[in-house]
């Protein structure tokens, strides 16, 4: 017996059967972007540590709030203040930040092949039919109208499941004293066995949507972390190319001065004319080199502008005003094996290429299901009720009046040739991935290297450029004491001028070099948004599934 009690709470239940399954929320709180202190003023919590792991904390720097930035002026910066403001204005990451929701909306897609799936119909039905009533032909028209509502789902374990119901009305009755009215309702049930059987396969899709989801997280945290670099980088070239402006405008001054005492020595019959060309030589020189920083400066300024984006109608017009000086810091640095250590949990595009090879393994997953043949049982039950009078027709739905259906369907293709191919294809895909995440590591740790080396070149290069320094001031000052004491030339003097302008040029070189490869090293290691207080997507260490290809043999 199927009451008719049963057949709208099934249809109620298969409506909301999957509703807790897919969801429309886009943006989450794993989406965050900016500092520790905003995120804690949002009570939003936040790891003490990158994926749980302590990171080294030489060069951290306090986690401050974004300042706030004038439309017009000077734009005043300290270094802090120039990754605060890129994080909130700068244009590329503004749209790089759009991928995270979009990929989402892949999630709800596939989620979508679980919704249930409503359907209604009307159906009208004319016959002209010849009957024999009582031995007399009879010529009629017969009219038939039905309604049919229905409800199908499918569930992530290979389960269809279905209920219908569908009122009809006859007129005139097609037998004497015969109903005019039916209503039959139906529920079914549909479960594969092998192929399509299983979470694994059914939820594949969608695990893969959450898979791409993550990797542009990644991926953003990455985008973020290189841009952070940039604007420090361009920070300090910044401070670079002003300082070499004043080291060019202190030593035009020196030519010239060392130019009017040359004259007024030939003026008095001290020194020779010609030793006055070597002095102009060098003022004419000072001047070129003036020049030249002054370009480096404006395209600097543009460049860390363009980085920054502050918010006002020509934001590449502002001036800056720099607070920070490039000075050596006095750190510590761990040994080159924690480093490497670090680039290999921490680095945006390992974890990414990671990923990578773990979607490989669903579609490993997906394409080996597909290489079973079909098998399904089904079964369904149904129950009609009738009666003259339409309303009455749904309550005489009863154990006298039904349906019932049970069966097997079996289907596979010969050969199963496109099947076998995409099996294939998914394996030495996955196996490709997974061999990329190898190499790929590889050359993380010969990044880190790289730049621990080039760090530790470039800490001993400041120490060199100071000795170079002083030796070079020194020297100036005694080949200037023997041309007062006519024991020397203009010529040695002005050589003695270049040696110190390139000494206090390669000095300040030597420091921001210092610095950016400070910046470059965090990069290198996917640490560098830790250390400067910075909470993006991302921070995780990605575990792979597969350990070693299955495919080639070894």
């Amino acid at each position: 017996m199927v009451p008719r009690s049963t057949l709208l709470p099934a249809l109620a239940l298969l409506a909301l059967a999957l509703s807790s399954c897919s969801s429309t929320e886009v943006y989450r709180t794993e989406d965050y972007l900016g500092t520790l202190q905003a995120r804690a003023a949002t009570n939003n919590p936040s790891p003490s540590a990158v994926g749980g792991t302590s990171v080294p904390a030489e060069g951290l720097r306090p986690n401050t709030v974004t300042p706030k930035v004038d439309t017009a002026g000077p734009l005043q910066l300290t270094i802090n203040d120039s990754v605060l403001i890129t994080l909130q204005n700068n244009r590329a990451l503004v749209v790089d930040r759009y991928n995270t929701p979009i990929f989402r909306t892949a999630e709800n897609f596939q989620w979508a092949a679980f919704d249930p799936d409503f359907t209604a119909g009307y159906t009208f039905n004319r016959t002209r039919a010849t009957q024999q009533v009582a031995s007399q032909p009879f010529i009629g028209d017969f009219t038939s109208n039905a309604f049919q509502v229905g409800l199908t789902q499918f569930l992530p374990t290979g389960t269809t499941l279905g209920a219908h119901l569908t009122p009809m009305v006859v007129e005139p009755p097609v037998l004497a004293g015969g109903p005019t009215s039916a209503t039959t309702g139906q529920l079914s049930i549909t479960q594969a066995l092998l192929r399509g059987y299983g979470t694994d396969v059914n939820l594949a899709n969608v695990r893969e949507a959450k898979i791409d989801t993550l990797s542009s997280q990644y991926n953003l945290r990455g985008f973020t972390e290189a841009l952070v670099a940039q604007v420090e980088v361009a920070y300090w070239n910044y401070c670079l190319d002003q300082r070499q402006i004043e080291i060019f405008q202190q030593s035009l001054k020196i030519a010239e001065q060392q130019l009017h005492e040359t004259q007024r020595r030939i003026d008095v019959g001290v020194l020779a004319p010609t030793e006055l060309a070597a002095a102009q030589a060098e003022v004419a020189s000072r001047h070129e080199g003036l020049i030249n920083a002054t370009a480096a400066l404006e395209t600097a300024r543009v460049n860390l502008l363009q980085l920054l984006n502050p918010p006002g109608t020509h934001p590449l017009d502002r001036d800056l005003v720099l607070l920070d000086q490039p000075t050596v810091p006095e750190v510590a640095l761990d040994n080159v094996a924690d480093h490497v250590a670090a680039a290999q949990k921490f680095r945006a595009d390992l974890n990414q290429a990671r990923l990578q090879a773990n979607r490989g393994d669903l579609e490993v997953v997906k394409t080996k299901n597909g290489l079973l043949p079909k098998l399904d049982v089904f079964a369904s039950l149904g129950a009609t009720g009738y009666s003259r009078v339409f309303a009455q027709s749904f309550g005489r739905m009863n154990e006298q009046n039904y349906n019932f259906s049970v069966g097997l369907l079996y289907e596979e293709p010969i050969g199963n040739r496109a099947a076998k191919a995409t099996y294939e294809h998914a394996v030495l895909s996955r196996d490709q991935a997974i061999e990329s995440v190898g190499n790929l590591a590889l050359l993380v740790e010969q990044d880190a290297r790289n730049a621990y080396i080039e760090l530790h070149r470039a800490k001993e290069e400041v120490a060199a450029a100071e000795v170079t320094l002083k030796y070079r001031q020194e020297s100036l000052r005694a080949e200037k004491a023997k041309f007062d004491n006519g024991k020397s030339t203009s010529l040695l003097v002005a050589q003695a001028q270049r040696d110190l302008l390139q000494a206090q040029i390669t000095q300040v070189q030597a420091q921001v070099i210092y610095l950016n490869d400070f910046v470059e090293l965090y990069r290198l290691t996917g640490t560098l948004l830790t250390r400067r207080g910075i909470v993006a997507p991302g921070a995780e260490t990605v575990n792979m599934n597969t350990l070693r290809p299955a495919s080639i043999s070894r």
